[in-house]
Order: C-alpha cells, then sequence, then structure tokens
C-alpha cells in the first residue's frame, strides 16, 4: 500500500548545474546521490529530486516546504546568504519582513534559481 511508501517530491529544474549551486550555497545543501534523473537531496529524513525539465515551474504555489523550529533565525540566515522573501498581502495572509503569521504558526516563502516556489514554516 502506498501509505507504507516513502514519499520523494520532485522539482523540475531548466538548469541543473545554476541549481545545484543555489542549492549549495543559498541552502547549505549537498546532494546526496546524483542518478542520470538529476539530484537527491536528503533533509532529516525527508528527500527530493531536481530533474532537468524543458517545462517552467508555475511559482505560484508552495512545492516544497521546510519546516524549521525557529523560522526567524532561519529567515535571517538566508536572508545573509542572499535569499529574496515573498511579499504577500492578500486578505488572511500578510508578510512581515518575509513572515507571515497564520493563528499559531509562522511560514515565509523563496523562489530557487529554476522559480520554484519554496517555503519555511514553524509549526505550534
Amino acid at each position: 500500500m502506498l501509505k507504507n511508501a516513502r514519499i520523494q517530491t520532485t522539482l523540475p529544474v531548466q538548469d541543473l548545474s545554476r541549481a545545484r549551486t543555489f542549492y549549495s550555497t543559498k541552502l547549505g545543501l549537498e546532494p546526496v546521490e546524483a542518478p542520470p534523473a538529476g539530484l537527491v537531496y536528503e533533509c532529516s529524513g525527508g528527500r527530493f529530486l531536481l530533474f532537468p525539465s524543458q517545462g517552467k515551474p508555475s511559482g505560484t504555489h508552495t512545492q516544497v516546504g521546510f519546516a524549521v523550529d525557529n523560522i526567524e533565525a532561519e529567515v535571517r540566515d538566508l536572508k545573509q546568504r542572499g535569499l529574496t522573501f515573498e511579499e504577500y498581502d492578500f486578505p488572511g495572509l500578510k508578510t512581515v519582513g518575509g513572515i507571515a503569521t497564520t493563528g499559531s504558526n509562522k511560514a515565509a516563502w523563496f523562489k530557487d534559481s529554476e522559480g520554484n516556489l519554496l517555503g519555511v514554516v514553524q509549526m505550534s
């Protein structure tokens, strides 16, 4: 059954070398595998694959979320690495300094070098 399957997110990239540099220098991540299909990254047991694609990511929805304990510290560190966080001002969702608070949860979003929308979230 699928409930016992390990989930692996896949993200399209148009330039695998550029994406590898971004994930290394901006996020501090190195691939754990480099199969012919792309680059596999692992974070605390979760995995994702960057794969070469001619398609373009929409960048309109979160494609990967990183759960953290202290979002303010994480956002500060990522900004120091040169990331720019998305700013939103919609009914029910407003970011301040790149961070949105919804109830007791907090979230922030940024795009990778390929236009994929990635999120950082601190759950209560």
